[in-house]
Order: C-alpha cells, then sequence, then structure tokens
C-alpha cells in the first residue's frame, strides 16, 4: 500500500485505481448528465419507434433531470410531419420509457427543420483549368502521389458529368 499526495490523500493496493479514476473528466461529466441514455436512444431509435416516425424524425438531445429520471427528449422533425409526431408523443415516451425499463422520458420537445438535401443528385462543380492543374501535377516529383491525383481527378471528372 502506498499513498499519493497530490492534494488529495488516496490510498491504493498495488497500484490499482477505482475505475471511476481511470475515465476522463470529459467522459465523466457526460455519464453524470445521462449521455449513456442519449446513446443508447440513438443506436436504438429504429428499432424502439416504428420505421415511420424514424423516418420522420430523429434525437438531437436528451436532459436529463435529477437522478437520471424525468428527463426531456428534444426531437428534429422534418417539415410538415410535426402534426403526426406530435401525436405520436405519447406512444414515443411510453416506448423508450419500456426500452429502459423506468421513467427515463417525461417530455418531448420537437425542433422542425426543413428536409434533407440529397447530395446524391447534387452535382459537382466542373473544374474549368485542366492544363493548370496538369502543370502542377507535372511539378510534382513523387510518382506514387501524380499517380494517385490523376486517379482522383479522373474519378472527378467521371462523377461530374
Amino acid at each position: 500500500m502506498h499513498n499519493k499526495n497530490n492534494n488529495k490523500t488516496q490510498t491504493y493496493i498495488q497500484g490499482l485505481r477505482q475505475f471511476s479514476s481511470s475515465i476522463p473528466k470529459t467522459l465523466r461529466k457526460h455519464l453524470r448528465k445521462g449521455g449513456y441514455n442519449y446513446s443508447n436512444i440513438v443506436d436504438n431509435w429504429t428499432k424502439i419507434v416504428s420505421k415511420k416516425i424514424s423516418d420522420a424524425c430523429y434525437p438531437i438531445k436528451v436532459k436529463m433531470g435529477r437522478e437520471m429520471r424525468d428527463g426531456t427528449l428534444v426531437l428534429n422533425v422534418t417539415h410538415g410531419k410535426e402534426l403526426e409526431i406530435e401525436y405520436e408523443k405519447n406512444e414515443i415516451m411510453d416506448k423508450i420509457n419500456s426500452f429502459f425499463g423506468y421513467r427515463c422520458i417525461s417530455n418531448i420537445t420537437l425542433k422542425i427543420i426543413q428536409n434533407k438535401i440529397d447530395k446524391k443528385n447534387k452535382a459537382l462543380p466542373k473544374i474549368k483549368n485542366f492544363n493548370t492543374i496538369k502543370e502542377k501535377m507535372d511539378k510534382i516529383s513523387n510518382e506514387n502521389l501524380k499517380n494517385s491525383l490523376n486517379n482522383l481527378l479522373k474519378a472527378y471528372n467521371e462523377k461530374s458529368k
């Protein structure tokens, strides 16, 4: 047994420490606030609520009350689906609370967002000065880098067509 004197007197046996002392302070702060509840809700969102509800909204924040009970869940809701989700609030709360086994969420707040932009349909901007890019690439002495940049340029050109 030895004592460690860093303004705190703690006794450790053979270098063993409490698990809580090995967790970084920032992570400890989130665990005390109920961050694991939020991560469980996000990870299992489609399992907890139906596919119809999960397509219309998703959780962005959980504000936990005292003793990790009676929290508030903040949902981002797509524009036009807010009325459906408003009617389903009690069902969502019931499903989340039954998932955790205790009254974890007692209130749901909705934030309305615009529809997500589909990035797949968005075209890439076209490159106008291929000659200047090729001149700069010819100055590169590393052949592997030059080949990689050529492959990137070819892939970009095919994607932007």
